[in-house]
C-alpha cells in the first residue's frame, strides 16, 4: 500500500455524483494552483480495440456488463493514479475520483440493483482488497463536491453525452446516497481511509459565470490542501474563464 502521508507529496481525490461538475472544478484547479491534475481515464473506457466502447455497453446492457465495466474501470483507475503519483513533479496531485468511489458507490450500487451477483460482488471485492494493498495511493484528503441529483441531471444534460442518455434520475439518487453515506456519515468505510479528512463543497451553486465564487472555492481548497504558506495560490486574473 503506498500511502500519501508517507510521501513529501500530497494526494488528493475529488468525488462527487455523475454530472456534478468534477472535470469543471478540476480544470479551475489547474488553472489557479500548482498542482498536478490527473483526470479518470474515460478514453480507455471508451474506445476497446477499434470500435468496442465498454463504457456505452455497461449503459445499454448493464447486467451483462456492470462486473466486466466495475472491474476494468477500478484496474484502469489503480494503474493510471498509481504511475501518475509516482512521475508526477508536483507537490500536490490531485486526480478525479478514487477506486474507494468505485467500490462505495458504483460497484456497490450494481449489486444492490440486482445487475452485479453476489459471485461476482465477492470477486470483486477479493479483487479489491488486492490491488488496495499492493498498488493504491491512499490519500491525504478527498474533496466532494455535494450536489442535489436534480442539480446533476440538469447538467448532465447539458454535457449530452451520449453514453449516459438513459441515465434516470432514481439511478443519480441512489449514487448520491451511496457519496453520502461513505464521505460524509462514513458508512462502512475501508478502514485504510476512515480516518481520511473530507472537505465538502456545495455544487448546488453556479459558480462558471462567478469570479467572488471561484474565489472562495479555490481559497477553501488551498486551505484545505495547506498550501498558503507556500505560495502556491495563485488568484484569479480578470480574464479568466472556465465552461461547464
Amino acid at each position: 500500500m503506498l500511502n500519501a502521508n508517507s510521501s513529501p507529496k500530497k494526494c488528493v481525490v475529488v468525488e462527487g455524483n455523475i454530472g456534478v461538475g468534477k472535470s469543471s472544478f478540476l480544470k479551475l484547479l489547474g488553472e489557479r494552483l500548482d498542482c498536478g491534475i490527473f483526470f479518470e481515464p474515460l478514453a480507455k473506457w471508451q474506445q476497446m480495440g477499434e470500435e468496442e466502447s465498454l463504457f456505452e455497453k455497461f449503459y445499454k446492457d448493464t447486467k451483462r456488463w456492470a462486473y466486466t465495466f466495475q472491474s476494468y474501470a477500478f484496474l484502469s483507475r489503480v494503474l493510471e493514479q498509481e504511475s501518475a503519483f509516482a512521475q508526477s513533479k508536483k507537490d500536490v496531485v490531485i486526480f478525479e475520483r478514487s477506486v474507494f468511489s468505485d467500490l462505495h458507490c458504483f460497484a456497490k450500487n450494481c449489486f444492490e440493483l440486482g445487475t452485479m451477483t453476489p459471485l461476482e460482488w465477492s470477486l470483486y471485492q477479493e479483487w479489491f482488497s488486492w490491488l488496495v494493498e499492493k498498488h493504491v495511493v491512499i490519500p491525504n484528503g478527498f474533496i466532494y463536491l455535494q450536489a442535489s441529483p436534480e442539480t446533476c441531471m440538469e447538467r448532465l444534460k447539458m454535457r449530452s453525452r451520449h453514453e449516459e442518455v438513459g441515465v434516470s434520475i432514481d439511478y443519480l439518487n441512489r449514487l448520491h446516497q451511496k457519496h453520502e453515506g461513505w464521505l460524509v456519515k462514513k458508512e462502512g468505510v475501508a478502514a485504510c481511509v476512515d480516518d481520511v479528512p473530507v472537505l465538502v463543497l456545495d455544487r448546488n451553486v453556479d459558480w462558471v459565470a462567478d469570479p467572488a465564487e471561484k474565489d472562495r472555492l479555490v481559497s477553501k481548497v488551498s486551505e484545505f490542501l495547506g498550501l498558503h504558506s507556500t505560495a502556491q495560490f495563485r488568484p484569479a486574473e480578470k480574464s479568466s474563464s472556465l465552461s461547464l
